[in-house]
């Protein structure tokens, strides 16, 4: 697929202070593509990402990938904690939980892979390092929530995949910590977020049998 990008600049950023090593996808959470990209442009809102991704598949670019866009906020990943300037922003058009969880369109999850393999292959970063909102931010943020299709993320190799051997017993908050969530929001909230990417058909933040087995696998096992 090639990739047409349409500018709409946005004035809100700055400059980085980091090199890109992370990869941010998130819902929008509004009730349309077209109230997002007013809202991400609007300089008195003080938010804005590098892309935006609609429902058709068009694709924005607000922000220069040189420059720092404001869409993470507070957050944390690997001891990382200006999500901002070390990553690539990209909100994607979707109701979320607000507007009861509305799936994503083939068409817009295709520009989505389209997009994030070409950030991966430009920045020379790996499919560990494409992340969702909810993985710095526990208990604050849920996008891009637990509808979005991760799997066809991985199985374009634009995401990290679950590997399949059983991973060893140990301190599920220390693996936690080792694959990259802040213990600070809490662990239940960070077992929401881990979840809510791994286990999205029951997001509970419990430790049961199954969590605990996928936390163990991706915190001791290599990627598949």
């Amino acid at each position: 697929m090639t990739l047409d990008v349409t500018a709409a600049p946005s004035l809100n950023f700055n400059d980085r202070k980091a090199a890109i090593s992370l990869i941010l996808l998130h819902y929008t959470g509004m009730h349309s593509g077209e109230a997002a990209l007013m809202r991400l442009r609007d300089p008195q809102a003080q938010v804005s990402a590098h892309y935006l991704v609609e429902e058709d598949g068009r694709i924005f670019q607000l922000v220069g990938e040189d420059k720092r866009a404001w869409h993470a906020g507070v957050g944390r990943w690997q001891g990382e904690t200006d999500i901002n300037s070390a990553s690539i922003g990209i909100e994607i058009v979707n109701g979320g939980h607000d507007f009861n969880l509305p799936g994503y369109p083939p068409e817009q999850i295709e520009s989505v892979i389209a997009l994030v393999r070409d950030l991966m292959s430009r920045h020379t970063l790996g499919p560990d390092r494409v992340i969702g909102h909810s993985d710095v931010a526990p208990g604050r943020k849920q996008d891009p929530g637990e509808h979005f299709p991760w799997g066809e993320l991985v199985a374009a190799g634009c995401a990290r995949a679950m590997p399949a051997e059983p991973g060893a017993g140990g301190d599920m908050a220390e693996y936690l910590g080792r694959i990259g969530y802040s213990l600070e929001p809490g662990l239940e909230a960070v077992v929401e977020a881990f979840q809510r990417r791994w286990r999205p058909s029951r997001v509970d933040g419990v430790l049961d049998d199954e969590t605990r087995g996928l936390i163990a696998r991706l915190a001791t096992q290599g990627d598949d």
